[in-house]
């Protein structure tokens, strides 16, 4: 077979008429103006889940957040909570401008692919708008737009991308120390935001080798780019090894199961992202996901086959459909950080196919580029599919608008699983529906063995219905299992609120030894002393809490009450 000249990365793109340039402005409007309504009903939807910590970053300095493992991901969070700090706002759409361009650099990639992989050329742009629009608006992102937490992956990937079209559009086949000093920043911004995105430099030496003939003069001829990388990674590797081997939610150090345990589990988990990409329906904000211990156990092996058959046929028919095999490589090297050998406290995550769906998306754009049919209406059709996609996501984030129907969501698809049980329960709680937030807590401890943070909520939760037996023991039990400032306050605030003076006091003088700068244990304690007539102290203990925690309203609140009685 002869070699094809067009599929050498070499070609500048293409210049534009003025026509083409205003029809392109209209697609991109109209697409900023489908991703905001598509996301519309979750723009001022409460903080969620990991979200908590999110809350307070409006009152705490900017050198505090660049000091953190991923400091421009908390960068990120702290200009939004400067720009809305008492609602949820500016986070929500500072989500969906970072998705919007992700989306955009999306477009120039698959645009630049299709070239190379010498796609007609009418058919580039229009392809290359259905994989920018299915990004854009496809129901499986809405995890990691509607949810704040889930801007680490769509900050990372939009900066993995950019790096990729730098890549992608370079004037020459071997780059320049520009392009690669271009990439290597771009990159390093991306690993800043997220750690997933540590395998871009695979894709990188995946793309110099398929576009380039399968031969490995691309590789060698972008060594500026690849040395770099090479020891960068080996560096960061040995910076981040204690996390890799010790942390307790991810990486080999985990108790629940093993590496090999989490890889057979992962040749499922891999097919469940193919069939959301395909047909999402059944999303979920929290999977239960059985774990495969042996190869064969939950049809692993199947699994396990599946790929490698997959894997084996794209190598086979590489040459007849390059795109589509690339995608599907693609797919897997964009999906091992997080699905392969390295182990994650949960198995399967919706958020994760935000990178890796750019293979699956060119698989889909080859398949539509061999389709017998005119350019009018495979663009009709595609805007059809667009449509169908931007009001199943419109629906997906009315869901992740609202705790109560996210969890009640989550535990009607994972009913056995404890922690949709216990963010239920802590949605009751907020909206102080006490009896419905013990009675999901009760279903959650019936499902997994309580730990020192439920125990606390749950004792909470029976202390908003005056059951302060039932609450301290709740809080005691916390207490004896993890020992702390926030548990010990607690329980002075709930011994307080009963009139247990002594006890209160007790347990608040223990707070404050474990840790004297929490401004709730002189809330409680000037709680104390203004119940008991001692106004001086309490307005000393308020004084104490506002020095610590400036906006902390109750301790405003309540040192305002004192002063005026004690001008009385």
């Amino acid at each position: 077979m002869k070699k094809d000249k067009k599929r050498v990365p070499v070609v500048p793109p293409a210049a534009r008429t003025g026509q083409g340039q205003w029809r392109t402005w209209v697609a991109w409007a109209a697409a900023l103006v489908a991703v905001v309504w598509a996301y519309s009903p979750a723009m001022s939807g409460p903080f969620l889940f990991d979200d908590a910590f999110l809350m307070g970053l409006s009152r705490q300095p900017l050198s505090g957040q660049i000091h953190v493992q991923r400091p421009l991901l908390m960068l990120t969070y702290w200009v939004s909570a400067q720009l809305s700090p008492n609602d949820t706002w500016w986070f929500h759409f500072m989500n969906v401008v970072i998705h919007a361009m992700a989306a955009g650099l999306a477009f120039l990639i698959v645009r630049r692919l299709l070239q190379w992989a010498a796609v007609e050329e009418s058919k580039r742009t229009l392809l290359a708008g259905v994989a920018a629009a299915l990004f854009l608006l496809h129901p499986v992102q809405t995890e990691a737009v509607a949810y704040l937490a889930g801007r680490s992956e769509s900050l990372s990937v939009m900066l993995a991308f950019a790096a990729f079209t730098v890549f992608l559009y370079r004037r020459q086949a071997a780059a320049t120390w520009g392009t690669a000093v271009a990439v290597f920043a771009l990159f390093g911004a991306a690993l800043a935001a997220k750690e997933q995105t540590i395998a871009l430099p695979a894709l990188f030496l995946l793309t110099d080798y398929w576009f380039n003939d399968f031969s490995f003069r691309g590789i060698r001829a972008n060594w500026r780019i690849y040395a770099p990388m090479a020891a960068a990674g080996l560096a960061g590797v040995w910076f981040f090894r204690g996390l890799i081997t010790n942390a307790s939610t991810a990486g080999f150090g985990m108790k629940d199961f093993t590496w090999y345990q989490y890889f057979f589990t992962q040749c499922r988990a891999l097919w469940v992202y193919v069939g959301l990409f395909l047909l999402p329906v059944n999303q979920s904000a929290d999977w239960d996901f059985a774990i495969s211990r042996t190869i064969l156990d939950n049809g692993a092996i199947i699994g396990l086959v599946a790929l490698v058959a997959v894997a084996a046929a794209a190598w086979h028919w590489r040459r007849r459909f390059p795109l589509a095999c690339y995608g599907y490589f693609a797919f897997l090297i964009l999906m091992a950080p997080t699905s392969s050998i390295l182990p994650i406290k949960d198995p399967l995550a919706e958020r994760r196919l935000y990178f890796a769906i750019l293979g699956l998306l060119l698989v889909l754009v080859d398949a539509l580029s061999r389709l017998r049919v005119e350019r009018k209406a495979l663009a009709l059709g595609a805007a059809a599919l667009a449509v169908t996609a931007g009001v199943a996501t419109y629906v997906r984030a009315e869901v992740w608008s609202d705790p109560e129907v996210l969890w009640k969501d989550a535990v009607a698809k994972s009913p056995d699983k404890w922690r949709p049980h216990s963010q239920l329960a802590y949605a009751y709680f907020a909206e102080q529906r006490y009896d419905l937030a013990v009675a999901e807590y009760q279903k959650a401890a019936a499902l997994h063995p309580a730990d020192s943070d439920l125990l606390v909520d749950w004792g909470l939760a029976y202390d908003g219905l005056n059951r302060t037996d039932e609450a301290l023991e709740k809080l005691q039990r916390a207490a004896v299992m993890k020992p702390s400032a926030h548990v010990l306050s607690q329980i002075g605030m709930v011994n307080g609120k009963a009139g247990r003076w002594g006890e209160a006091l007790v347990a608040l003088a223990a707070a404050e030894r474990l840790d004297p700068n929490l401004a709730d244990t002189y809330v409680y304690r000037g709680i104390v002393y203004f119940k008991t007539g001692q106004l001086l102290n309490a307005a000393q203990e308020y004084q104490h809490a506002l020095k610590l925690e400036p906006g902390n309203e109750y301790a405003s609140k309540y040192l305002a009450v004192v002063m005026q009685q004690l001008r009385k």
